[in-house]
């Protein structure tokens, strides 16, 4: 298969995302520690949330929480995803679980004022960039490269479904056990998540090419130099931020749709904040099932678009149901660019710089959402939600032609340059 995907009739069988997680112990483990961790992690993102509004009673505390939890870390990426390629990605997945907890634990125990609060949720956020790459550059190591889709779109199925139930299990634990408990459960579950990796085989880096020196901030600055040289790289990551930026501000649009434009009440606001992630859901499920008959070119390219035109057609709507649709649907445009961008990646990019090419794609993703936050603030206040909408999916499209009408040359130039120093291995040609 080659780079873009597709298969022929002589290649073994792919296996279902059922059959990786009975079948192969090592991405069980990865997949069940991912699931607890992120599950846990959406417990104690709603507690911290609450316990911030009600000890400050200002919204712009809650914003810094925020902030401090989802931008900060991204400045760090280049670092992050440096570690993830210098050592062994077993201990440092564990490392990260186990940092994650013990800073939880501290947190639960003292609930300290607000400014002690943001730094360590700043430094719970960092330990948690570190793990992000390391854990997708660790799948090629754990599956076959036939299986990767798969692989990518169960991974994706597991940690989005825990995302989803997090807040549902806060809401029902926070009664019962007040607002350390759940901070607590969170510790433990990262504790757990930790346990569970140490059932995984040694996944140690790829040698460094002979004679070059390397640290790791000279590590760091190659990624940065690895993608700006690498252009199959660099469109995809580019074209990925650019969906980003333009639609990441569809939560606040969602929000002002439902109320101001349709003049529904919460429930609504409900409504249409959960049907992307329910198409997720089925997005992901669809795709590890189906995604390689069709090549990840065309999925990430398909991705693109449906995820944009989602947020077009649904400044274009005209009830909540209408809206809960187009955003249901745009779901699935999410993950088969999740699924796809991946599995690309882990094929095109060479071992030993694949850590480097994760963290800085997520970083730049953080930095990306922020943008489309900002930007979309001044839009909404300017215009209104069915416009703001409107522009964000017009312009998501506008990048997705873009991208479709450089990746396939890119990719060819990419598998023609297969032997030099920076290309990879032959997963491409597989």
């Amino acid at each position: 298969m080659s780079a873009t995907g597709g298969s022929s009739g002589t290649e073994p069988r792919k296996a279902s995302g059922l059959q990786l997680l009975r079948d192969n112990p090592g991405f069980r483990s990865l997949w069940s520690a991912r699931v607890i961790s992120v599950g846990g992690d959406a417990l104690s993102l709603v507690a911290l949330m609450l316990h911030v509004a009600d000890t400050t009673g200002q919204a712009l505390a809650v914003s810094l929480l925020l902030l401090v939890g989802d931008f900060v870390p991204s400045l760090l990426s280049p670092i992050a995803g440096a570690i993830s390629d210098r050592f062994d990605l077993k201990r440092v997945m564990i490392a990260c679980e186990l940092g994650q907890g013990v800073v939880l634990l501290l947190i639960a125990l003292s609930l300290p004022p607000l400014p002690l609060l943001l730094v360590l949720v700043g430094l719970r956020a960092i330990v948690g960039q570190v793990f992000l790459p390391a854990s997708r550059a660790a799948i090629p190591g754990l599956v076959g490269d036939k299986d990767l889709e798969s692989a990518n779109a169960t991974l994706g199925f597991g940690t989005n479904a825990a995302e989803a139930l997090g807040p549902l299990a806060a809401a029902a634990l926070l009664p019962l056990v007040g607002m350390q408990g759940v901070l607590l459960a969170d510790a433990v579950s990262f504790l757990v998540a930790g346990a569970v990796l140490l059932t995984l085989r040694s996944l140690p880096p790829a040698p460094a090419p002979a004679g070059v020196k390397t640290s790791l901030l000279r590590d760091a600055k190659s990624g940065l130099g690895y993608i700006k040289s690498t252009k199959a790289v660099r469109v995809i990551a580019l074209g990925f931020c650019a969906i980003v930026a333009f639609n990441g501000v569809d939560d606040v649009a969602l929000v002002l749709l439902a109320t101001e434009s349709f003049a529904a009440g919460d429930s609504a606001v409900g409504l249409l904040l959960g049907a992307v992630g329910i198409g997720l859901l089925f997005g992901y499920a669809l795709t590890a099932r189906y995604s390689v008959r069709m090549s990840l070119m065309t999925l990430l390219v398909a991705g693109f678009a449906v995820n944009s035109a989602g947020n077009l057609l649904t400044g274009l709507t005209w009830a909540v149901a209408a809206a809960f649709t187009t955003q249901f649907i745009r779901g699935f445009g999410i993950a088969a660019m999740d699924v796809a961008t991946n599995t690309l990646l882990q094929r095109l990019v060479a071992p030993r710089m694949l850590g480097r090419v994760f963290g800085n794609l997520y970083g730049a993703i953080g930095v990306a959402a922020a943008l489309s936050y900002i930007a979309g603030g001044f839009l909404l206040d300017a215009t209104s939600a069915p416009i703001t909408l409107l522009i964000a999916g017009g312009g998501g499209l506008l990048a997705t032609m873009l991208v479709a009408l450089a990746l396939p040359r890119v990719l060819d130039e990419h598998t023609a340059g297969q032997g030099t120093d920076d290309t990879p291995t032959p997963n491409v040609t597989k």
